[in-house]
């Protein structure tokens, strides 16, 4: 486990499988105090499903595309709902990782796709994110 900080906010980073995975819990609270709710609401945009699915298709051999793709037409409605475990037991995703427990509790995401969030977030968080990221790194 690492912590990075960018601007103000500190950033859990933890390593499993051989694979960081950056803290969508930390990035969202860097605009909310309720981080939860962000990252559901930008899992039910359209753009953010398509992006993980074809995220997972690039990554994950044992991604469920049949999953994927009802919630690729569900996305957007008014009516759906996306929450990282809903994505995670459906799909067999691997890219977001959802932890519990009284230490580094929260979601997680690949690289990749945590700054596609902080992006989505800010797009001038997303860089200072990935410079320190890169920082860390080396």
């Amino acid at each position: 486990m690492a912590k990075i900080t960018v601007q103000n906010t500190n950033v859990t980073i933890i390593s499993l499988n051989e694979n960081d995975y950056i803290s969508l819990t930390d990035i969202a609270k860097y605009k909310s105090d309720d981080p939860t709710s962000v990252i559901g609401n930008w899992m039910r945009n359209r753009n953010t499903v398509e992006y993980l699915g074809i995220w997972e298709s690039l990554n994950n051999p044992n991604f469920n595309h049949l999953e994927f793709d009802g919630f690729k037409n569900e996305s957007g409605t008014n009516a759906f709902v996306m929450t990282p475990k809903k994505w995670i037991k459906a799909t067999n995703a691997i890219g977001i990782i959802s932890k519990q427990g009284r230490y580094n509790s929260g979601t997680f995401a690949h690289p990749d796709i945590a700054f596609e969030f902080a992006s989505w977030l800010s797009p001038e968080f997303k860089l200072y994110l990935i410079k320190e990221f890169e920082r860390l790194k080396h």
